[in-house]
């Protein structure tokens, strides 16, 4: 059932501005994008826009929620090769890219309003890593003397470190070092895709 009242009215503009938020940014890419462009997008003063979200850059990580939110729906079960998907369609959406390296580099800063979006992004993703690979080392997938947890934690970290890469060198082929250091960790070369 649909929510009413303005509270209802107000969630369903929320995902407006983010949803437009995402295609602005990907498109355009985060540093050419302005909080004002965004605002004029969905018809919002400046003020207006922040008003949903609080601040800048708290308007930014909802973006990247709602980004996190689109990429599991399209991912589907977390896998070794569902992440090496998704880096292949990050391809498509550089400004997308871009925002989440920012973001990254801000949320070093403890109060930042990304730490704890990027502290939570990053456990919750190694965890879904690491039980898939459990199951596929339970399944003979992988060999059992691979350390899970090692795995999906210099996994996800070598897909973050390559997509930093690509941004100053769009010439890396992500997908590639992905694979190749899959096979080098466990012996198995996933399917290309």
């Amino acid at each position: 059932m649909a929510k009413r009242g303005p509270y209802g009215k107000g969630i369903e503009r929320r995902e407006q501005i983010l949803e437009a938020a995402l295609h602005t940014i990907a498109e355009r890419g985060f540093l050419a994008t302005s909080v004002a462009e965004l605002a004029e997008a969905v018809g919002l003063s400046q003020s207006g826009l922040l008003h949903y979200f609080g601040s800048k850059e708290e308007l930014f990580v909802a973006v990247l929620r709602k980004r996190d939110e689109v990429d599991v729906a399209a991912m589907g079960e977390p896998s070794p090769e569902a992440l090496i998907r998704l880096i292949r369609h990050n391809t498509q959406v550089p400004g997308l890219v871009e925002l989440f390296t920012h973001m990254q580099a801000a949320a070093a800063d403890a109060d930042h309003p990304a730490h704890e979006y990027m502290r939570l992004h990053y456990e919750l993703g190694t965890r879904g890593l690491a039980y898939v690979l459990r199951d596929m080392q339970q399944a003979g997938q992988i060999p059992a003397t691979v350390d899970v947890e090692v795995m999906a934690t210099a996994f996800m970290a070598l897909s973050d470190g390559l997509q930093s890469r690509w941004l100053i060198d769009p010439s890396i082929d992500m997908e590639f070092y992905l694979r190749q250091c899959w096979a080098q960790f466990t012996g198995v070369h996933p399917r290309s895709g």
